[in-house]
Formats: structure tokens, sequence, C-alpha cells
């Protein structure tokens, strides 16, 4: 037996692990709650219906597939509350994105430019935060903005402001937390981008007559335009559908959209609206995915 054919049948065998896993963990309960959004809502349990049952037989099988509606998905397009809900959902997600980026690439620029033996002790620097909880990091800041917090009495202190400042139950307290929250997913793959530049490029750029800013700006930006990609993606995407930061600082006088697929699925015990909200969340956050794939096999063909 030859090396290609011994090798061929667990390399097979390993290729399709992560087919799998994608269809037990995602398609298969994606499959569930598309399904789930094409019923209709009732006061049962579960509260929607038609229920697959295949101990009832083909018949009822496709008396169930005949009953699916898409009227949920009319409802969250007619409805001014869902369009605002997703539309301030990627404005607050586009905004705390470029706050995240314009805060963590100096961060990660410093990072790649400190000394190798130091290098270490800033990448764990950054990673801290996340041996707490997210949930206590979020109630800390509550701490923090109250009306007699840290940040009050310090600026007080300045003699920065006269009175009090309300942080609480506002967009600046939400964007302070969600740029905290999620500043490490920014700075971290910047950092792994700018720590491989080639300082042979930077040193080219300089002895061509390229002054600071110009090599920063025709060098060291594109070669770390991948990082800036991958950050942007891994803050934005997740923002989208963030509940906890704008429940707990922003308030709920104008819900992001995870607030209002909460006050659904809990509140108002509406899985079919609930799971329809989740769907068209998803089709949503495909599209960065899909530009961001574009935007990256163009600059692999013009490498080419």
């Amino acid at each position: 037996m030859n090396g290609r054919r011994l090798f061929s049948v667990p390399a097979r065998r390993a290729a399709i692990a992560p087919f799998l896993w994608m269809l037990l963990f995602f398609l298969l309960p994606f499959g569930f709650v598309l399904k789930i959004s094409l019923s209709q809502t009732v006061m049962a349990q579960p509260p929607y219906l038609p229920v697959f049952d295949p101990a009832e037989g083909i018949a009822a099988l496709k008396a169930a597939i005949a009953a699916l509606s898409p009227e949920n998905f009319k409802l969250l397009a007619s409805d001014h509350f869902y369009v605002l809900s997703y539309l301030r959902s990627v404005v607050v997600a586009l905004i705390s994105t470029s706050i995240l980026l314009a805060v963590g690439y100096p961060i990660a620029y410093g990072m790649s430019r400190l000394p190798a033996r130091w290098q270490p002790i800033a990448m764990i620097l950054v990673i801290v935060p996340f041996w707490t909880s997210f949930l206590i990091r979020v109630y800390a800041w509550i701490n923090i903005l109250q009306h007699d917090g840290i940040l009050n009495n310090v600026l007080m202190a300045l003699h920065l402001v006269s009175a009090p400042v309300v942080w609480l139950s506002t967009d600046a307290a939400m964007y302070i937390g969600i740029v905290y929250s999620y500043l490490p997913f920014m700075i971290l793959p910047l950092y792994a981008t700018l720590a491989k530049m080639d300082p042979a490029l930077l040193e080219a750029s300089a002895d061509l007559g390229g002054s600071r800013l110009t090599t920063f700006w025709l060098v060291t930006v594109p070669l770390s335009l991948p990082g800036i990609g991958a950050g942007a993606l891994l803050c934005f995407i997740p923002i989208v559908g963030e509940f906890v930061i704008p429940d707990l600082l922003a308030g709920s006088t104008s819900p992001m959209i995870g607030q209002t697929l909460w006050l659904e699925f809990f509140t108002n015990r509406d899985w079919p609206v609930a799971s329809a909200i989740a769907v068209v969340l998803l089709v949503l956050l495909l599209a960065p995915l899909l530009i961001n794939e574009r935007v990256q096999r163009r600059q692999l063909e013009e490498l080419r």
C-alpha cells in the first residue's frame, strides 16, 4: 500500500468533521428556528403551530408543511418598531466598530513596536479582562457611571463639571461599555498582522524619501488591512446582536434588535416572531462576511 492511499482515508475523514460540526450545531438548529419562524403563535405548549410529529404519518407531515406561512416576516417588514430596531443595531455596531478601530489600532501598533521581551506582557494585559465574567464587568461599569460613581467624583474633583453628569441609561454609557468589552477583539487581530510586518519594507520607504506619515499611510495601513477586516468583523457581528450592554447601560427607550428578540421570546412568548427576528438578523450578518471575502479575494488576485 503506497503512502498516498494510506493517508487518503484518514484525510477524508478529517475533512468530513467540520461539515458534520456545521450540520449538527448550525444547520440543524437553524432549520428548527426557520420552521418556528414560519409557524403561528398559539397559547399552548409549545406556543406555536404546526408541530411536526413523525408518529402521525406522512399525511400529517404534509399538512403541517402546508400550514407554514411567511406572515411573521411580513410583520417585521411592515412594523416600524422592528425596522427601527434593526437600523439602530446596525448604526450602533458601525459607530462602535469605528471607535474600536480608532482606539485599538494605536494600541496594537504600539504593542508591535515594543521590544520582543515586552510584547508577551502587553498581550497578557490585553487578555486579562477575559479572566473576569463579562456580566460582572458590565455591572462594574454601572457602579462607575452612576450618579455618585467614580467617574463623576473624579470629574468634579478636577473641576471639569460643576454637577454630577447623567451617564446611565444613555447612549454614551452604552458605547463606553461596548468599547471596553470588545476592545481586545480589535487589538488582537491587528497586533497579529502588524507584528508580522517586514521591517525592511518600512526601511525601504524611508530610503526612498518617504516621511513617517507617508510610510504609515502607504505601507503600514495597506499591509494591516487583513487585521482591520478581521477585527471589524469580530466586533461588528456580535455588537449587532448585543443584548446585555444596551439593556443594562442604555435602557430600553430605543431598543436594539437583541433586546427586541428577548422581549418577544420571554415577555410576549411569541416564539414565531422571535425566530423570524433571529433569521433576518442572521441573513443581515452574512452581508459583511461576504463583503470581507470578496475584498480578500480581490487582494489575492492583485498580489498574483
